[in-house]
This record gives structure tokens, C-alpha cells and sequence, in this order.
């Protein structure tokens, strides 16, 4: 199927800063590719406050009106969230499907969500998003069954029924408690375990699912697109002095996140407020790098998260042509292509983690195998020796607070 030809409009108003404007517009057109269409037109204008009829003024209308004809468009898609009349009102105007930039999120969480729990978060988000706007649909319902900003559950002639869609919230969050409640006996079973965890954050294709794969080996997603993950993966990994530990890869992160989105993919997150361990990952080429860490900065400080030690990783330094301050600390540049940086990354986690546990040191008897392996297994060692005289080995290293094994070490 060909890509689905697309118009972008977005109005700037007075308060919105030149560049934040600018890359939202670069982040829409990012989407937009994802999805599967291709952004033919971009028209801006500049507005002390968004029309509230039509988002944008009446004479812009009419020009866009010609371009749609002109470039043979399909679909046109606004910067802003739109509201139902503006939907009516531009879809009635310009005769063709509008949708704005939350729609084409969903649309795009829609295509990605491969798990039975990522499937229900996404379509719970769509329907709650579609329920107040369901008279601006119209004209462009009638074109269901294809296109970009009709996946999910735009099969059913949602418009007609509000009943029913209310009827299928109720039957989705149901079932969500479900899976939750198995994610959270889940996770119980690995706090119960000591596993130590780490959570893989940051803005969406700044290179997580890459540096996921090369930690774990692993073949996640790795596509250079937005939202490539969507469903939290988690693998067991080995730091440099033996240490095992759990990590998790996480959906990306946006600005401007439609907040039907948030609210059902919370429980996705909660991995990361769960986690001991942060790893933050930024692209670090990316122009609009500082916005994309406060965004995530503040993500995190929703999730409660943001007490969890941090490293952050700027990555993708290869592609750098210019330096970079780093406005978040401790940090560390790698290319997740370097295997030499990846192995730095691990060491930078090890020392980080040995700054924040307790050290400890223990005197073994040859026959305490079973003891030696769950210290190698479960903590850092730092140093190994056997004593001949003693007939012992003497064990050096750090360990969690309150980890079972200090009980173990003090009775020794």
C-alpha cells in the first residue's frame, strides 16, 4: 500500500517558544513517518490564541483547502489536540480525514502493542480519548477500515454507540486489574528473590532497545523509529565482577504524551519505580536534547521515581559534531556499537552501585561452595584470596543494605 499522503497543520501562539515549536513540527513529521505516511505540506501560523472553531483562522482554511487538491492529500494532521467541533468543523471544511497529534500516538501504540496487556492499554487509551469527540467523527468515520488514525478499535461504528464504548472501558480496565495484579505477583516473586533491577529509560529512539540488546545479547525490537518498545522486556545480565542483575527495557518517552495515555500505560511504567537502579539513556546528537531529559526528568518525578540512583548515558556520541554539556550527573558518552563503551557502562553501574553498598568482608571454609557462589551471584567481590595458613578464603566486597545475606556474613 502506498504511504498515505499528509498536511500538517500547527499554530503558534505567542507564549510557545521558537524551538520547542520547531521540533514538536520535527517530532510530528518523525510520527507521521512511523506510521506509514509520508508529510507532503507543512502549514504554520502564527495565532495569539487557537480558533476555537476551527484551530486555525478561517482565510488558512481555504489555502489548505487548495493544497489538499493541489497535492492530492489524504489525511490532514493537526500539532495540537483538537476537540470535537474542530474535528466536525475542519473534517466538514476541507472534505477529507483530520486527526491530531494524539490520535496519530495511538494510532502508532496501536500498530506496536504486541502483548495482550500492551493491546488493552492502547485500545482503553483510544476509546477514552475517542468517547468525548465521538460527534466531531462524522465524515471521517465513514472512511473506516484503513489509513492512519483508524487501527484499533475503529472497526465498530463507535460513533452510534456511546453505550457500547463505555460498556467496553468498564470490560478493558476489568481485565487490565488482571494482568496487573500477575505483573505485580510478578514482580513480588522477584523482590522476594533479591533480584537486583534495572530500568532502561529515556526519550523515545534515543537508542534504549539497542543498548538492551547489546547488554543482554538479546534480539529485541530495534528499529529506528519512534516507540519501537512497547512491552517491557526484562533479561538477566552479569556485571564485570560477577554480579547478576535484572534488566528492563521500557517504552520511550514523548513530550506532550496524550494523557489518556499516560493514565493507561502507568502500570507499564511502574517497572521503572520498582527498579533499584536507573539507567537514563539520551540521544546525545539530538538537537533538542535538553527538552527530551527534562521530559523524562519529569516522568520520572510523576512515577515517584526520581529518588532511584541514576546514571545517565548520552549515547550515539559517534554521530557528535559539536560538544556537549551534560546537564545531568553522574553521566557517561558511549556509542552503543562500541563494545569497549559498553563494557565502561558496566563498570560506571558497578562503581556507582559499590558507592551506595555496604562493604563487607568474610572468612569461608572450603566446603561453603553453596555461600561463596551466592556472593559471587548476588554481590559485588572486589577481591578473592585463599589463606593456606587458615585454610580459608577470604572474601572482600559490597552488598545491599538490608540484603538476607548480611544476617548470613554477621554470623560468620
Amino acid at each position: 500500500m502506498a504511504d498515505e499522503k499528509i498536511l500538517i497543520i500547527a499554530v503558534k501562539q505567542p507564549n510557545q517558544k521558537e524551538k520547542r515549536f520547531e521540533s514538536s513540527l520535527e517530532e510530528l513529521i518523525s510520527l507521521s513517518k512511523t506510521a506509514g505516511g509520508t508529510v507532503e505540506k507543512i502549514m504554520k501560523q502564527n495565532r495569539n490564541r487557537i480558533h476555537p472553531a476551527t484551530y486555525i483562522g478561517e482565510g488558512k482554511v481555504n489555502e489548505i483547502k487548495q493544497y489538499i487538491d493541489m497535492l492530492e492529500i489524504d489525511l490532514v494532521i493537526s500539532n495540537d489536540e483538537l476537540s470535537a467541533g474542530q474535528l466536525r468543523n475542519l473534517g466538514n471544511k476541507l472534505g477529507i480525514p483530520i486527526i491530531d497529534r494524539s490520535q496519530l500516538i495511538l494510532d502508532i501504540f496501536a500498530q506496536r502493542a504486541k502483548t495482550k496487556e500492551g493491546k488493552l492499554q492502547v485500545e482503553l487509551a483510544q476509546l477514552e480519548y475517542l468517547l468525548p469527540r465521538l460527534h466531531g467523527q462524522g465524515l471521517a468515520m465513514s472512511r473506516l477500515g484503513g489509513g492512519i488514525g483508524t487501527r484499533g478499535p475503529g472497526e465498530t461504528k463507535l460513533e452510534t454507540d456511546q453505550r457500547h464504548i463505555r460498556k467496553r472501558i468498564h470490560d478493558i480496565k476489568r481485565r487490565l486489574k488482571l494482568v496487573v495484579r500477575q505483573r505485580e505477583q510478578y514482580r513480588k516473586r522477584r523482590k522476594t528473590n533479591d533480584a537486583f533491577q534495572i530500568a532502561i529509560v529515556g526519550y523515545t529512539n534515543a537508542g534504549k532497545s539497542t543498548l538492551f540488546n547489546r547488554l543482554t545479547s538479546s534480539h529485541s525490537l530495534e528499529e529506528n523509529q519512534l516507540f519501537a518498545t512497547l512491552d517491557p522486556l526484562t533479561r538477566e545480565i552479569q556485571l564485570p565482577a560477577g554480579f547478576h542483575t535484572l534488566i528492563t527495557d521500557t517504552v520511550g518517552f514523548l513530550q506532550d504524551l496524550p494523557t489518556t495515555l499516560i493514565a493507561s500505560f502507568k502500570s507499564t511504567l511502574e517497572e521503572v519505580s520498582e527498579a533499584d537502579f536507573i539507567l537514563h539513556i539520551v540521544d546525545s546528537s539530538h538537537p533538542d536534547l535538553d527538552q527530551h531529559q527534562q521530559t523524562v526528568i519529569e516522568l520520572l518525578e510523576d512515577l515517584h521515581a526520581n529518588t532511584i540512583p541514576r546514571l545517565t548515558v548520552y549515547n550515539k556520541k559517534d554521530l557528535l559534531d559539536k560538544d556537549v554539556i551534560p546537564i545531568n550527573h553522574p553521566y557517561l558518552f558511549i556509542s552503543t556499537y562500541d563494545r569497549e563503551d559498553i563494557h565502561h557502562l558496566l563498570l560506571k553501574i558497578e562503581s556507582m552501585l559499590k558507592a551506595e553498598w555496604d562493604r563487607y568482608m568474610i572468612n569461608l571454609n572450603p566446603d561453603e561452595g553453596k555461600m561463596l557462589h551466592r556472593l559471587e551471584y548476588e554481590t559485588i567481590i572486589t577481591n578473592k584470596t585463599f589463606d593456606d595458613k587458615k585454610n580459608k578464603y577470604v572474601i572482600q566486597g559490597y552488598m545491599q543494605q538490608e540484603h538476607p545475606l548480611q544476617s548470613l556474613i554477621k554470623e560468620h
